[in-house]
């Protein structure tokens, strides 16, 4: 994964200090591009370890066209649990009550989640994210983009209209209420000597906490579809925007940085599956992954 760090490296060296809407700060680069051969091995980070049961799960929630952060809590996934919390603290009158991530917040974030688990109107109230990913991947004005770019790679593999998008501009003011607006907000595939790659363009990239979740996830949703479709692995193609890191992040930073790279693991993926549809979190095995210790920070909410 030297090329997760040499992004990092670079906004070390070229990035400018700029404000932004969390009030945290962050030193940014606006365009960058990764590239990751898929045949030579899953990329997933080493330098930390990276939990990739919570990027399986919310890759298949997003699959789903699920909204709702309870099915992710039950699956123990906290990934999203912030941003949904902060709106429920404003809605209820109580976000000024305590600071974030202070013990007291971080006490009624889990009293947060525990009730979305087990309360089903808490949660469809209060979990719900809006119509982020899931809800423009399978349905963006009554249109299944998912389903429809599997039967062009199908179809018509040389199509350059291979597109799913996420960014909605009339779900944005919506999307902000309680969730986030698409910060990977679209990929294309592309089909080239029976190999499929993916591109995405994400718009904003938390490059410590983030990018090595999405990473993952957007190569492992090229292998899914590549398997749905006959094809062999060609690469995964990241492009940023505004690619970042936060300034609360520096000390994990350079621990980061100061520590080897190891080989990649590989994913297996159950090889009866040929409906993406179909898949569940025990299709999947991470194999040979060997990474340093993990290494927690602040999210920026």
């Amino acid at each position: 994964m030297k090329q997760y760090l040499d992004l990092i490296r670079h906004i070390k060296d070229q990035g400018v200090f700029k404000g932004d809407r969390t009030g945290t700060g962050t030193y940014s680069v606006f365009g960058y591009q990764m590239r990751f051969d898929l045949q030579q091995g899953f990329p997933l980070v080493t330098t930390k370890k990276v939990h990739l049961k919570s990027i399986l799960h919310e890759l298949l929630w997003f699959v789903r066209g699920d909204t709702n952060i309870q099915y992710l809590v039950k699956n123990g996934v906290g990934i999203w649990n912030e941003w949904p919390y902060q709106s429920w603290l404003r809605q209820t009158g109580a976000d000024k009550k305590y600071e974030m991530h202070s013990i007291e917040w971080k006490a009624g974030l889990k009293e947060f989640v525990e009730r979305i688990k087990i309360d089903d109107d808490f949660a469809q109230q209060y979990g719900e994210l809006g119509p982020v990913y899931g809800r423009q991947w399978r349905n963006f004005e009554g249109v299944d983009q998912l389903s429809g770019v599997i039967e062009d790679i199908k179809s018509n593999p040389d199509s350059r209209r291979l597109i799913v998008s996420a960014w909605n501009p009339k779900d944005i003011p919506v999307m902000a209420k309680s969730g986030l607006p698409p910060c990977h907000s679209l990929f294309q595939f592309y089909v080239s000597e029976g190999k499929l790659s993916c591109q995405l363009y994400q718009r904003s990239a938390d490059v410590f906490l983030g990018v090595p979740f999405n990473i993952a996830s957007y190569a492992a949703l090229t292998m899914m579809v590549a398997q749905v479709t006959g094809l062999e692995l060609g690469d995964f193609v990241h492009s940023f925007g505004d690619a970042h890191l936060y300034t609360n992040h520096k000390e994990q930073i350079e621990q980061q940085l100061s520590r080897e790279t190891l080989p990649l693991p590989t994913l297996k993926i159950n090889p009866e599956i040929n409906n993406i549809f179909d898949f569940v979190y025990d299709d999947f095995e991470l194999q040979g992954y060997e990474s340093h210790s993990a290494i927690s920070a602040p999210v920026a909410v």
